[in-house]
């Protein structure tokens, strides 16, 4: 962590030897650095663990070191020699740890046994695990209906875990299953079934060795996924195009230094990592393919004028697709001028675009959470997938569509059935393979149970992983909806936000880590993850757990299922002996998972399969199928003099802090800072430098305000401003979620300057 505070541009590239001093530092900081850089050498190998970061896959390199800074970050901060056991509670109560930020929080190392909160003291307090359990089931046996539990699920949950969670919650009797995925990538799934069938990307890792241009729509891969990088140099070392469509200046889509390639590293080289880098307004992306499918339409109707090639795929289109000429309508309705003011680029710039997009042969579109956080983002992504359907781009090698998920295992949570909207097919054959009737009635996301919670009509959460406090938006009423809980139940490694703010009796029950042996009756046991290549690994820790007193994941979801259900509608402890007879089950209940003990073994696992890849459509009319969503109002109406965006730091990982500095923004020794342009620090008649406050504008008659933040000069669009979150997360209104997706819209936040009172 930099002590010194400081605002100070990065000169170098992404990567390079700004990432292995990084690196470097976070090794000596866990305290155990020379056991870690073993442990990192097991980092995504067969045989050993998968990296408990980003859901990126394995490519053709993977047979060397096969970790990037980041991912070094998460293993570090989670194998660190420090550790919060009980003396730790007993010296902090509950208020003065909720005054703590959340990076002092977590770097005070591992939980090492399960800690129940005693009210009256304001101190957690040591508690067996079987009297942890017993007090769950205590709760829920209370309850009016098990439509009054919450269960949460983060995606670093293996895909074990996760089948074992979901089966008994709804032998339990509900589909309460608020996930990370709510918040992130829903409108990837709820688009993606729309519009060809599969709630998936459609590409493989070995279609980025073939694209002619990738288009990269709303990441920042640099920081939230660098694997990335080493797939987009490759590209753009052997001639393809590589099309940067991000509002911010990110280093990582600019200038790259692989790590480990010494001669780049020892000239100071670096690969230019885009040939074409736009920066649209926030949420103005749908504007801007809807104006490349308007230049690509044109191009189309004069070669028919004039007998030249064609620039559709119009035998792709004539025999797999449907709604093509209601979507042209709107094509032709939208003008030139709509398109212009919402993307806030020019029409030459968007046709340069389109031209790419047209020479190409192969083109694979990506896209993360600057396309899925706003409030039109379903529709965004049904534009950029009826863009890649005219030219065919679906379904064949070295083309498709790629949402990059976050967390290690947050598509196979879902695959494995953790979805509060699961459809009739999965309930279907869950009830026939375990025989009982499964709830039928759709559950809570994540903001309809924050609201239940807060309404008292919840009064039981529980979370395997994650830290919900300060992930979800609208602080003060997801802190407000948890204190109304009767119980509730975290299952973490370290000590994070959500341990402090409690409901009425509050759990924390330690689990293992992805680093660490998992040692079960019948020997050292494996989990699997499906990454955002519906590849299906295994993820086997090579540490010695951080305490004895630790339980893994599917150890405390049967423990809890036993203390509730007894062994029924399985035996849980005799699944618990050897995970080979969870995979079993798995592979009795869903489709693709046949033959899953034998199919894991294979060194990179196996792919999973997907219909649309195949040409196959799985929806309504059989077909994949173009959308005909006018461009959003809003974006046009908002009050406020900026949209805010909230994003992650450089030392950071969804809503772990590893430290405080942003190295590729150039902030060093600080998170309470705002990026916006130098024209709009003019218009608004503030100064690089200046504290302000942040005000949210949603019209709705509430303050949503944080204090005290430093403006930073940057290059993005006028209009549009950036800040960290989970400090940014008190001005996302819980209301204001997307159509369809009901994901909150972190992307787009209207907000005002006020200088700071102090």
């Amino acid at each position: 962590m930099s002590q010194k505070i400081r605002i100070e541009p990065y000169p170098g590239a992404a990567g390079g030897w700004g990432a292995l001093k990084s690196t470097t530092r976070h090794l000596l900081n866990s305290e155990q650095a020379l056991t870690n850089l073993k442990t990192l050498a097991n980092t995504n190998q067969p045989g050993g663990f998968d990296c408990p970061g980003c859901a990126w896959g394995e490519g053709k390199h993977s047979g060397r070191v096969s970790f990037c800074e980041n991912g070094a970050k998460a293993v570090n901060w989670e194998a660190t020699a420090r550790r919060v056991d009980a003396a730790f509670f007993a010296e902090h109560s509950v208020a003065s740890l909720y005054a703590q930020t959340d990076h002092w929080l977590e770097s005070q190392g591992r939980l090492t046994e399960p800690m129940v909160y005693d009210a009256a003291s304001d101190h957690y307090a040591p508690i067996a695990w079987d009297d942890a359990f017993a007090l769950i089931a205590q709760h829920l046996k209370q309850l009016d209906s098990p439509d009054q539990a919450e269960f949460y699920t983060s995606g670093r949950t293996g895909n074990e875990a996760a089948f074992l969670y979901q089966l008994f919650v709804r032998a339990y009797g509900t589909n309460n299953f608020p996930d990370c995925s709510n918040l992130c990538h829903e409108a990837s799934g709820v688009a993606l079934r729309r519009s060809v069938g599969v709630g998936k990307g459609t590409v493989t890792m070995d279609d980025f060795d073939q694209a002619d241009a990738i288009f990269v729509f709303g990441q920042n891969p640099g920081t939230n996924h660098p694997r990335m990088l080493d797939t987009l140099r490759d590209a753009v070392k052997r001639g393809a195009q590589v099309v940067a469509i991000n509002p911010l200046k990110e280093r990582g889509l600019e200038r790259f230094t692989h790590p480990q390639h010494p001669l780049e590293m020892l000239a100071g080289s670096a690969t230019t990592m885009n040939t074409r880098y736009v920066q649209p307004r926030l949420g103005g992306d749908m504007a801007l393919v809807r104006g490349m499918v308007k230049a690509l339409l044109a191009a189309e109707r004069e070669a028919q004028a004039n007998g030249g090639e064609p620039v559709f795929d119009h035998a792709f289109l004539r025999e797999h697709t449907d709604g093509l000429e209601t979507y042209l309508v709107a094509v032709d309705a939208t003008s030139w001028e709509t398109i212009e003011r919402q993307s806030g680029v020019t029409r030459d710039v968007i046709e340069g675009l389109a031209e790419v997009y047209r020479k190409a042969d192969r083109v694979i579109a990506t896209w993360a959470m600057g396309i899925t956080q706003h409030k039109h983002s379903v529709a965004t992504i049904q534009e950029i997938a009826n863009w890649m359907l005219l030219c065919g781009n679906v379904g064949q090698p070295g083309a498709g569509l790629c949402p990059v998920r976050g967390h290690s295992n947050v598509q196979g949570d879902r695959t494995m059935g953790i979805n509060e909207k699961p459809s009739a097919a999965f309930l279907d054959k869950l009830g026939r393979r375990f025989d009982f009737d499964v709830p039928r009635k759709h559950g809570h996301a994540v903001v309809e149970a924050i609201q239940a919670m807060k309404d008292g009509q919840s009064r039981v959460f529980f979370a395997l992983g994650g830290n919900f406090a300060a992930a979800t938006p609208d602080t003060a009423a997801t802190e407000a909806a948890l204190r109304n809980c009767d119980l509730t139940v975290q299952v973490s490694t370290k000590l994070n936000r959500s341990h402090l703010v409690t409901g009425k009796s509050a759990l924390i029950l330690p689990c293992l880590g992805r680093t660490e042996i998992d040692q079960q009756a019948g020997g050292a046991q494996m989990i699997s993850v499906e990454d955002s290549m519906s590849m299906v690994h295994s993820s086997a820790g090579v540490l010695e757990p951080a305490s004895p007193q630790l339980k893994s994941e599917p150890a405390i979801v049967a423990g809890v299922a036993e203390a509730l259900l007894g062994k029924w509608p399985v035996d849980w402890m005799f699944l618990i002996e050897d995970y080979d007879r969870i995979r079993n089950l798995i592979a009795d209940t869903l489709p693709g998972f046949e033959g899953f003990n034998e199919r894991l073994k294979a060194p990179r696992g196996f792919y999973l399969g997907n219909a649309a890849r195949e040409r196959r459509w799985d929806t309504a009319s059989g077909r994949a199928t173009f959308a005909a969503s006018p461009l959003p109002e809003h974006l046009d109406t908002h009050e406020g003099d900026l949209v805010l965006q909230t994003l992650r730091s450089h030392d950071q990982y969804n809503t772990t802090i590893y430290g405080l500095d942003d190295r590729y923004r150039g902030v060093f020794g600080q998170r309470r800072v705002v990026f916006v342009s130098g024209a709009d620090l003019t218009r608004l008649g503030f100064a690089a430098g200046e504290t302000v406050d942040l005000v949210a504008e949603w019209g709705d008659g509430v303050e949503r305000r944080v204090c005290d933040f430093t403006l930073v000069e940057y290059d993005l669009p006028p209009g549009s401003a950036a800040a960290y979150y989970p400090e940014t997360n008190p001005l996302v209104a819980l209301a204001s979620v997307g159509d369809d997706s009901r994901t909150p819209t972190s992307k787009w936040v209207p907000i005002r300057f006020e200088r700071a009172a102090r």
